[in-house]
């Protein structure tokens, strides 16, 4: 593994990933044969949203009796969470591998520990989120947010996703789900979408390159209203899940949520 004071950087052959832990641990680059497949700037690439996925209504969630705000920051929702605003440790490594956490602190009001484990082949990426306490036990959501770039630059075609979700969340006007599950309708999407067999959805740029995006979550947010990008997010529940879905995280039941990233060359 190679690392500067700002990133780390993950070689399998021909195929190179930068981690940025001091920016919330979130990828920058996933280069394959030299093309860049993440869309670049510091709110791109792929982020960790951790300890909630999307938008949680008003900011507000409920842990039994008790009713917790936090801060507003896609009016009127707290949205992606807050890890990846934070600064991760690293805390193993080798060329291929590496593994980072960070403590839970202000404004998430209770303690606990998160960890991302990133380990790298030549023909896929596979990304591990863990949350944990050693204490009260909280409702928590994880899962990540790749931009993958619609178009990778080289004269090729834009590309098309593949999915076949057994639902679509209905959103409202508020940008929730309203708790309706609807036939899956045409993009554009910004939308939430249940896969009760895992999370499978695939991108493919004609001639060029395949990814297939799985999880053993049931969740996926599709994001491909920005000309630029296409985000495919596996996340452990459903937007605004602190309170419609809540997975409670206790000393003996951490969370934890896998993804993979497999990728076929087509040229």
């Amino acid at each position: 593994m190679h690392q500067t004071s700002e990133s780390v950087r993950l070689i399998a052959g021909d195929v190179e990933l930068t981690v940025r832990p001091e920016a919330g641990c979130g990828i920058s680059s996933l280069r394959v044969g030299g093309t860049e497949l993440l869309r670049q700037g510091p709110r791109y690439g792929s982020f960790v949203m951790v300890p909630w996925c999307g938008r949680t209504e008003n900011g507000r969630f409920r842990n039994g009796g008790v009713t917790h705000q936090l801060p507003i920051n896609a009016a009127p929702h707290a949205i992606h969470g807050t890890g990846r605003d934070a600064t991760w440790t690293r805390s193993t490594q080798d060329e291929r591998t590496a593994s980072f956490y960070y403590d839970l602190t202000d404004p998430w009001p209770y303690a606990g520990r998160v960890t991302q484990v990133i380990e790298l082949a030549e023909n896929e990426l596979r990304l591990t989120l863990g949350v944990e306490t050693a204490e009260v036990s909280f409702p928590a959501q994880a899962g990540w947010h790749p931009w993958f770039l619609r178009n990778l630059g080289a004269g090729g075609q834009d590309a098309t996703i593949g999915f076949a979700p057994a639902w679509q969340e209905e959103r409202g006007d508020n940008h929730l789900p309203t708790g309706r599950r609807i036939d899956p309708k045409p993009g554009p999407w910004d939308d939430c979408f249940g896969m009760p067999d895992g999370v499978d959805v695939t991108l493919t740029w004609p001639g060029e390159l395949r990814v297939k995006v799985t999880s053993p979550a049931e969740w996926v947010v599709v994001y491909d209203e920005q000309p630029e990008a296409i985000c495919v997010e596996p996340q452990s529940g459903p937007p605004n899940g602190l309170n419609t879905h809540p997975r409670l995280v206790t000393p003996i039941d951490p969370l934890e949520i896998t993804t993979v990233w497999a990728w076929e060359r087509l040229g």
